[in-house]
């Protein structure tokens, strides 16, 4: 069975390294970038299953990242990996079609069930987030 092909892009490599490790024996991650534009040229390039992006990057923002890369890409599937937990951060990035979104606080208790929940066309929020 293939593994699932992942593309990381935050622009903290500690946090790179984290999900590296966290997701190493399970995903196949195909490559990682520390910016927006890079993420989009990567995701076009390597066609990923799933790319986990930050939203606060140098270059390009990961929001407008994707933005650019939904209408060409709509195979991959996008979880946002951020630290942000304001709920106009959520909303904005479910509406560049996100389908997880993980606060990095929560990245090792969700990271792995949005991965899956999203190649399933399922959403997931972060516990930190979800509405009581």
């Amino acid at each position: 069975m293939n593994k699932i092909r992942v593309l990381l892009a935050d622009d903290h490599e500690t946090i790179l390294a984290q999900v590296h490790l966290l997701l190493g024996d399970d995903f196949d991650i195909v490559g990682a970038v520390n910016n927006g534009r890079d993420a989009v040229a990567e995701t076009k390039r390597l066609n990923p299953d799933v790319l986990v992006i930050d939203i606060s990057m140098p270059d390009v923002d990961g929001l407008e990242a994707v933005s650019e890369l939904q209408p060409a890409n709509h195979r991959t599937k996008v979880i946002f990996l951020t630290v942000h937990q304001d709920q106009d951060f959520v909303d904005a990035a479910l509406s560049v079609g996100a389908f997880g979104y993980v606060t990095k606080s929560d990245v090792t208790t969700d990271l792995v069930p949005a991965i899956r929940e999203a190649l399933q066309g399922r959403r997931y929020l972060s516990q930190s987030i979800r509405p009581l």
